[in-house]
């Protein structure tokens, strides 16, 4: 497949000079995160993995780079009246963080509803917070109302030329670190991210192919560039790269210069945190799992390519990842929910678990349920949560119990 290439007559917002200066500007101050390769993803796969770990940043996430390189470029009138910025995510924290560092006063407008602990974390780099609004939206308008009232400068999150630069400099640094990658995975969420690093990977006579991600929730871009009017709507665990409109610049460059965009499914993207916690140990955020999901949706689109990954953030919610490891362990077989028809007498409960016991299946959790159940009144219905070694096992211990005559079905997972 042909990759895009750079314009010839037609100059873009951000060129590889832009994101050469920001990297000079910003050196030193943010962390020169590894890119290194995973042999176990390759051999799953069938390409050369390597990964770029930005969830190692101080704040977990790549966004510090694009504020910084923003906020170093403002001027000491600017700086003395200070930046405002609506999220609710990791710009807010990578904002608040810097600005904090270089003495400028910071803003962050966050809906009402954002969680309590993303703003006390974006308190505790420094920032003022202002909770206004419902929705995202709401709180956008409220922060430029401010930034016209008060004089204060607007931070972006993706739609600035300063910021798709800061971003750039991720790729700048893959491929100073391995220059035989020729294909670049990156999430697209507004589209900072993955503007920067296809401005570097189609310079300096460089081919490499760049397709970006995006949840199919929230197929925005793919909707840009595709002409097309999928919703936008839903919970997705990749809430990062939920943007209903990329913005104008970013889309600008997409359109030049990335190759393609794969859509990822929920399932996918749950698989995808959980094996880089299982296989790497790194914790990432849906969005920076979103690489790895357009991998193991496509596998054949990237076998045999040296592929570069970027874990973008990890800033995800402890028992949210409680919650996508134990649905991963089901899904694999390794814990499962069996629902076995009893009849109501003594030694019914007992009979059941020495089949478990016989197959060294551990019980984790029973539930009998005698009321609200469509059996007659001398049946009832049993749960049972167990652990087992993998799908075979458990396949066996269904057989097992099916043969013993109990009526077994497996509650399954969407």
């Amino acid at each position: 497949m042909a990759t895009k290439t750079l314009p010839a007559n037609a100059p873009l917002p951000v060129s590889i000079d832009d994101v050469r200066a920001a990297q000079a500007r910003i050196a030193g101050q943010i962390v020169r995160t590894p890119t290194l390769v995973s042999k176990t993803l390759s051999d799953l796969t069938g390409a050369t993995v390597y990964l770029k770990f930005e969830n190692l940043q101080f704040t977990a996430a790549y966004k510090e780079r694009g504020a910084l390189n923003t906020l170093l470029q403002l001027d000491e009138a600017a700086r003395a009246k200070g930046v405002i910025a609506a999220s609710a995510g990791n710009h807010a924290q990578g904002l608040a963080y810097h600005a904090n560092r270089l003495g400028i006063p910071s803003t962050i407008v966050m809906p009402k509803n954002t969680p309590i602990v993303k703003v006390t974390q974006t308190e505790g780099h420094g920032a003022n917070v202002i909770l206004e609004g419902e929705t995202f939206d709401a709180a956008y308008a409220h922060s430029r109302k401010l930034e016209a009232e008060k004089g204060y400068t607007f931070v972006h999150p993706f739609d600035d030329p300063r910021i798709i630069a800061g971003q750039g400099t991720v790729a700048l640094e893959m491929l100073e670190d391995v220059p035989e990658i020729d294909t670049l995975v990156i999430p697209i969420g507004g589209g900072g991210l993955i503007s920067g690093c296809s401005t570097v990977a189609k310079s300096e006579g460089r081919d490499i192919e760049v397709i970006g991600v995006q949840a199919e929730l929230y197929p925005s871009m793919y909707n840009r560039v595709h002409h097309t009017d999928m919703p936008c709507a839903g919970d997705t665990l990749a809430e990062g790269i939920a943007v209903k409109e990329p913005g104008s610049i970013t889309a600008r460059l997409v359109e030049a210069l990335v190759d393609d965009i794969v859509l990822v499914s929920e399932r996918r993207l749950e698989e995808s945190v959980s094996l880089l916690l299982q296989i790497e140990k790194t914790v990432v955020e849906g969005a920076g799992a979103a690489g790895l999901a357009a991998l193991l949706s496509e596998p054949q689109r990237f076998k045999g390519k040296t592929v570069g990954i970027i874990l973008c953030g990890g800033n995800i919610d402890p028992r949210l990842l409680a919650y996508v490891l134990l649905r991963d362990l089901a899904r694999s077989g390794r814990m499962a929910r069996l629902r076995i028809r009893l009849q109501d007498r003594p030694g019914a409960l007992f009979r059941v678990a020495q089949i478990f016991d016989q197959l060294s299946v551990n019980i984790l959790e029973l539930s009998h349920q005698r009321i609200f159940t469509n059996l007659p009144a001398k049946g009832l219905s049993l749960d049972v949560e167990c652990e087992t070694r993998d799908r075979d096992h458990l396949e066996r211990l269904m057989t097992a119990l099916r043969r013993a005559q109990y009526e077994v079905q497996l509650v399954e997972l969407a």
